[in-house]
Parts: structure tokens; sequence; C-alpha cells
């Protein structure tokens, strides 16, 4: 732990010294910027290739992938930077990766980082029982607080009880695919703190509760049928592990008891950074080579920095012990992530082009015959790319396609913003790399010894069980 907190310690002070040694800085002229609509497909190729990286080499080669997932992520990346580089200069190159890391990725990694190792700190001491209907209201309880905690906190906090409430059953992968659904995507859907999309939504000028009162029946509904299908389908197979008698008794019989208070206090304190940085509007900013990191986001990652800090220094070493916390689940997403953030760089560019750039065919089905926007197409178009790309600028995206004004998007076009949030939210479910904590989890599950699907594995879950409920979302509430 004394390792772990002099590196953070060092992260900490090593971004306040540069924040000290740069000249604060209004936005830069004339910095150069990607136009995507200079762009082919063949540039999609690097962002394509590391997904097939992550979706086939655990399969084919799972040893050399978990030795060397990292060097392959940064491998895919190079394949990016070398060819752009040599194309369209160094100084352009340099302002991508730049923007893209420090305004994107890194803010991403220290608020998951903070999440994780606070969340790790709470500890479910005893034994909770995997039954349906224990499963079931975690899982409910989960999705509830996910519009509070955010989908990463939620996810991280409950993980590992759900782990070992279900540590004893012989077939238990349902209960996680599930879990990825609800708690890691569909119960954020409520407020700007759920998740990255609706966070950005708020920054855009979308009043905070506008979510939740335009999107609670959407949720609800969504929950409402994954839930009972969980349900049903959790009571089947417990009921089939009873018969065989395959279910192992529990490991103890210790009196339920809530272990590290001090780490919920820390997560209280976590979201109101987080709405403090977005409600602090200043001018004042460092200049990096002409990308403009501003202050609000300098002060949030170091105050989230020391949050993890104070919660591995404080925190009993018993707690971490009896969640089996290890470096590794986040180890893993921070590596895979970092490659996927720099190759997805030219495709959100083609993506910013709108009708000028690559996904033009597309993007032309966002407006109907009669010139009116197409609130279907929205839905599943943020909502299919959500699930592949970074859900948060998709949203960006699309939110800008329907005029970017949000005073008009939230009463004459409430209808089309609503179907982009939904889509940006529920459909980061659809696959391990449509929202963070996906990821996370499956990475936390399968140190646990846990069998999760593959990444098409894993997809042909969402198919059979998301996309008939988007189908009737979409037939209730944007045809």
């Amino acid at each position: 732990m004394t390792r772990v907190f002099a590196k953070v310690r060092g992260a900490a002070i090593a971004l306040v010294s540069t924040a000290a040694a740069l000249t604060p800085a209004s936005a830069a002229a004339g910095a150069a910027h990607l136009d995507g609509a200079s762009l082919g497909p063949l540039w999609a190729v690097p962002f394509v290739g590391l997904l097939l990286s992550i979706a086939i080499m655990p399969l084919a080669t799972p040893h050399f992938w978990h030795k060397n997932y990292g060097k392959v992520s940064l491998a895919w990346a190079v394949a990016f930077l070398v060819p752009f580089t040599a194309l369209y200069g160094f100084d352009l190159a340099l302002y991508e990766f730049l923007h893209v890391m420090l305004l994107d990725y890194v803010p991403f990694i220290i608020l998951l980082f903070a999440l994780y190792t606070i969340s790790g700190g709470v500890f479910l001491e005893g034994h909770i029982k995997g039954t349906p209907w224990t499963n079931t209201g975690l899982l409910a309880g989960g999705t509830a607080i996910a519009s509070i905690t955010g989908t990463t906190g939620a996810s991280v906090l409950l993980i590992r009880p759900m782990l070992r409430a279900n540590e004893g059953r012989s077939y238990n992968v349902h209960v996680f695919v599930f879990f990825i659904f609800l708690v890691s995507n569909i119960g954020g859907s409520l407020t700007p703190l759920g998740d990255p999309p609706l966070y950005l939504g708020f920054l855009k000028g979308v009043d905070f509760f506008w979510p939740t009162v335009h999107l609670l029946n959407k949720t609800l509904l969504a929950a409402a049928i994954l839930l009972a299908v969980f349900f049903l389908l959790d009571s089947a197979i417990y009921a089939r592990d009873t018969r065989k008698q395959t279910a192992k008794p529990p490991r103890d019989e210790t009196p339920i008891k809530l272990r590290g208070w001090l780490n919920i206090f820390l997560l209280g304190i976590v979201i109101a950074v987080i709405l403090l940085s977005a409600v602090w509007k200043t001018d004042a900013a460092i200049d990096v080579a002409g990308v403009h990191v501003d202050f609000p986001n300098i002060l949030r990652a170091i105050a989230l920095l020391g949050l993890a800090a104070l919660s591995l220094w404080l925190t009993p070493k018993a707690f971490r012990q009896g969640n089996d916390f290890t470096w590794g689940p986040i180890a893993e997403v921070a590596k895979l992530f970092a490659g996927i953030f720099v190759t997805i760089v030219p495709v959100l560019a083609m993506l910013k082009a709108g009708t000028d750039g690559a996904f033009a065919p597309l993007l032309t089905l966002l407006t109907g015959p009669d010139g009116q926007p197409n609130n279907a197409a929205y839905f599943w178009l943020t909502g299919g790319l959500s699930s592949f790309l970074d859900n948060a600028p998709t949203y960006l995206v699309f939110f800008n396609a329907a005029g970017g004004d949000p005073q008009v998007l939230m009463t004459t076009l409430s209808t089309t913003l609503v179907a982009i949030s939904a889509g940006a939210v529920f459909m980061g479910a659809n696959t391990y790399i449509g929202n963070a904590p996906n990821f996370m989890v499956k990475a936390i599950c399968e140190e646990a010894g846990v069998k999760m699907p593959s990444f098409f594995g894993y997809m042909g879950w969402s198919i059979v069980f998301l996309l008939p409920c988007f189908a009737l979302i979409t037939w209730l509430y944007f045809l």
C-alpha cells in the first residue's frame, strides 16, 4: 500500500508542478485541428483492429494475450500515429494525441482509478446467499443508485458483494451479464452524475434534472423488463442447481455488516468534486502544445487522486483483503482504453464531419422526408455507435447534429434529446467497450474465477435480451 500511496502522491505532485511551470493561457490561436472530411475509411482500421484483438485474441491465444495485451494496445495506437504523423505532420499528430490524452483519457482514468480505489475499501462482511430474490434485489438496488454514484461507482461498489454471494453456484455468468446491463449502464440514465454523456449534456446547458423527468419512464420500463427476465432465468438455473445439489455451502455464517464507512463518505466527496468542477466557470487554463486544460479539470484531477490516496492510507488492509482487491483490473482497463482513445481519434473526426465525412450515408437518416428529426434513427444511431465508440463524444456529435441549442432540445425537440440520451446510455450495454464499467466488471469477475463470455459471446447476450427491449422502447416512444 505504501508504494501505491507514493505513486499516487507522486502523480499529484507532478500534476501540480506541471500546472505551476506552465503559464495560464486563454484559447490558443491557430492551433491545428483535424478535418474529418479529409479522412477515408482506412483510418478506422487501427481502431477496428484493436476491437478485433480484444474480441479474438483472448480466445485464440489466451496466454499471449494476458501477458501482452498492453503491448497489443500500444501497437495499434502506433499503427495510427506513425502514418498519421507522416501524412499530416508532427504538429497536428502531437496536438491530436495530447488533446485526446489530456482532455479525455487522463480525466477518464483518474476518475475510474479513484472510484475503483475508494469503492474497494467498502467491505460487506458476512455472507449473502445468491438466491434469485437476493440477486434481483441487489441488481435493483444497484440500478437505483447508479444515477447518484455513477455507473462506475455503483459497479465497483457492488460487484464484489455480488461475486461473494454467488461464488458457490455452479453457473453464475448470467448474474454478471445482467449486472453490466443494469448497474453499469441503464441505471445511470437519470442524472448527469450517472453516465458521461449526460454529464456532457449538463455542461452544454441541459438542466440537471431534465433526464430525471424525461427518461424516468423509459428507464423504469427497461429496468422492469430486464429484472423480470433475470428473475425468471435465475430462478430456473437456481432450481436446477438445487436439484443437482451442486451449490456449495456458504463459506461463513457471520452476520452481515458494512465496513469501511469512511469510503462511503469519500465517495460522496467524489460526487461533490465532479459537480463543483462542472459548475465552476473560468477562462483560466494551462496551455500544453496548443491543448488547453482548464483549471477546474486540473483541480478535479488533484482532488480525486488525493481522495484515492486518503482511502489507501486510512482504510484497514483487512477490508481490501476481504474484497480480494488487486490492481489487475484497473491496470487492464488503463492499458486497453489508452489504445482505444488514441485509435478512436480519426473515427470521431469522421463522425463530427457530418454529411461531409465518411459517415454521411448514416447521418442522412437523421432527418425524415418532411424535414423533421427521425427520432428512431437518433436513438439507434446514437446507441449503435455508442456501443463501440466512446459514448460521451458520440452523444455530443448527435446533440450538435440536432441543432446543439439546449433550450430548443429540452422543449420543442425534447423527444429527439430523449432519443439521443437514451441511445447513448442504454446501448452502452451492448458490448464490453460501450461503457467503461463494462470492461472493469468483466476484468474483476474473471480475476475472481468467473468465466465471462467472450467479446462476441457477450454481444450474443445483448442481442437476445437488450435489443428486443430497445425495439419496444422505440415503438412506444420514438415512432
